[in-house]
């Protein structure tokens, strides 16, 4: 175990949201088995009702039991939170490293688009796209965001790719012949891992947030699905008056949020060097 990682496992921080991210999974893939419920049952005999041994987060206005359908949505947003950090930070990696190590023509053309993708308002794109989405599933909602939220990252990745490119061992291994995209995967992309892994645990928080504020609005996940934004927008108008309809989805969203966060400023410290910092700023 590297010092980093050591220092990782010390940190009270990273060891409580790391616990908590656990957590929550569990209760997103394991609670679903743990109830007779579905998320999509509805006790007619029960109707708001509030929490008890038959439905342990109360039920909803039309008598769907709020527990099911909050794992269900917990469920549902890490997926699409994962799926969109995963592609967005990949996509940038991408992007970033060839306009950095290619340089020229490669740069321009790419620096131009992430600049054009960048003075694009995002938010009116997914709602102007998002509607004719919503029959394509949530995997075309994952790419819509994903497509929107990796040109920032690009940028620093760029900024790293050009000082790397100077690296002795970079140079020799160019001057020996070695093709370009097997240096960059050999020499490039491994020393800015660090990097990348902590925008990518970060960017798990904010993707959630995202899908959370579009489901919200109406623009992400679609009945008869549910997800946290969808949870929290059908009970936003009863909060006060039947509360676990609406605290339950947001404490559970809330938690994780503030878990992720701590993981990913703990990953930051233990393992982005000073000088990674500095060649980003750079």
């Amino acid at each position: 175990m590297t010092p980093g990682l050591r220092g990782l496992a010390r940190s009270p921080r990273a060891v409580a949201g790391a616990v908590l991210i656990v957590a929550l999974f569990l209760l997103a893939f394991v609670g679903p088995h743990l109830t007779s419920w579905s998320h999509t049952d509805v006790d007619y005999t029960a109707l708001r009702s509030a929490p008890s041994t038959r439905h342990w987060f109360g039920t909803s206005r039309i008598g769907q039991d709020v527990f099911a359908q909050t794992v269900r949505g917990l469920q549902k947003s890490l997926l699409i939170g994962l799926f969109v950090a995963l592609f967005s930070t990949g996509l940038a990696a991408a992007v970033g490293t060839c306009a950095g190590y290619f340089g020229g023509w490669t740069d321009r053309l790419l620096m131009f688009l992430v600049d054009l993708l960048l003075v694009i308002p995002g938010f009116l794109v997914l709602v102007v796209v998002a509607p004719s989405l919503r029959d394509a599933g949530w995997m075309a909602f994952v790419g819509l965001l994903a497509a929107l939220g990796w040109m920032l990252t690009a940028r620093a990745v760029r900024a790293m790719t050009l000082s790397l490119k100077e690296r002795p061992y970079v140079v020799a291994a160019r001057h020996m012949g070695v093709r370009p995209f097997l240096i960059i995967r050999r020499h490039v992309v491994p020393h800015m891992a660090s990097f990348l892994i902590t925008h990518a645990t970060i960017a798990v928080a904010g993707a959630v947030i995202s899908e959370t504020g579009l489901s919200y609005f109406g623009f992400g996940v679609q009945p008869p699905d549910v997800s946290l934004g969808t949870l929290i927008a059908d009970s936003t108008d009863v909060a006060l008056t039947y509360p676990w309809m609406f605290f339950f989805p947001t404490g559970l969203l809330l938690c994780f949020v503030l878990a992720v966060n701590l993981v990913g400023e703990a990953l930051r410290d233990a393992l982005d060097p000073v000088a990674v910092r500095a060649e980003v700023r750079a």
